[in-house]
């Protein structure tokens, strides 16, 4: 069966930008497709959609979220990007609250300490809840929580602490339950806070990244990021009781310093671009900023040539 299956067409903006590609979900295919639409459909590109703009024409394929049928053909009805599972054809919106599922990695900032919860920001419609059963106790003690536990658990987490957590499940509401119940999780430090839209964020089988530039990087799902200096992830080598503790590293030197700013500002570059974010892209943005003060890298057209020099670098890696 001859399927077509359209790419949207290269696009250049005013400022010179080439939207079309961007790196993206593997997508799950089918073994019938044939001939160029099976290539088509096999390549991990994905491309960004405008409403209106045709996704595909072939009647074998289901109209999901985001897109709408006219003349037999299924068309975008919002910018975003082309998702598909097996034939059911999707469209992410670029710019949306975040809509997640159980098990995603998400970065948060607590808004509200109430009784034996705590409410986070986690981009989305509603708060997340952090029950107090849902956090290690310091020095990683194995007991119910007790009553002396809720009148400390503004030593814990307080209004303002920064925190990655692991959706849990959700309410009624639609509201998510997350817990930090692992000691890769929990209270974060020495770092910076970077948000981006939910729907540039790729999911990948890890979001806590170690770059080769002594930068740790967890990729929220929730578009929330947060860029720290490198600190050891051998659960052997953690300091359980130091878990909560406010205090930042004191031997945070002036290079880490700059290196978290300048992976900071390449992260900002490629979601100004409407590039994928992941460790991959986000280690070729940063060889490229090297060229660059460090000061520049908030320019519109230092930010255009990074993301655009590290989308070219991701194609080369891929042939």
């Amino acid at each position: 069966m001859s399927i077509s299956f359209h790419s949207p067409a290269v696009r250049t903006t005013n400022d010179g930008v080439v939207r079309r590609r961007a790196v993206g979900h593997d997508m799950d295919l089918d073994d019938g497709l044939e001939g160029a639409a099976e290539s088509a459909m096999k390549d991990p590109t994905l491309h960004v959609v405008t409403p209106g703009e045709l996704i595909t024409s072939d009647t074998a394929f289901m109209r999901g979220h985001g897109t709408y049928i006219e003349q037999e053909k299924v068309l975008s009805s919002v910018a975003g990007v082309v998702d598909r599972v097996n034939k059911l054809i999707s469209v992410r919106p670029l710019h949306t609250r975040y809509t997640g599922e159980i098990g995603d990695v998400v970065v948060g900032r607590i808004t509200e300490v109430a009784q034996k919860r705590w409410k986070v920001d986690l981009n989305a419609r509603l708060d997340g809840i952090l029950m107090l059963s849902s956090v290690n106790l310091p020095g990683g003690v194995q007991r119910r929580k007790q009553e002396s536990d809720e009148l400390q658990m503004r030593t814990f987490f307080m209004e303002g602490d920064l925190v990655v957590a692991e959706v849990q499940n959700f309410f009624a509401d639609g509201a998510y339950s997350i817990h930090t119940r692992s000691l890769k999780y929990g209270k974060l430090r020495n770092g910076s806070f970077i948000s981006v839209s939910p729907g540039l964020v790729q999911r990948s089988k890890s979001h806590f990244h170690s770059l080769s530039c002594g930068v740790d990087v967890i990729l929220g799902l929730n578009g929330y990021i947060w860029v720290s200096a490198h600190v050891s992830q051998d659960l052997e080598e953690i300091d359980t009781e130091q878990v909560y503790s406010n205090k930042n590293k004191e031997d945070i030197t002036p290079a880490d310093r700059e290196s978290i700013a300048r992976i900071a500002n390449c992260i900002r570059a490629l979601a100004q671009n409407f590039v994928f974010i992941n460790a991959t892209i986000i280690s070729f943005a940063y060889e490229a900023s090297l060229q660059y003060p460090l000061k520049d890298m908030h320019k519109k057209e230092v930010m255009r040539d990074i993301a655009v020099e590290a989308t070219t670098a991701v194609d080369n890696m891929r042939g």
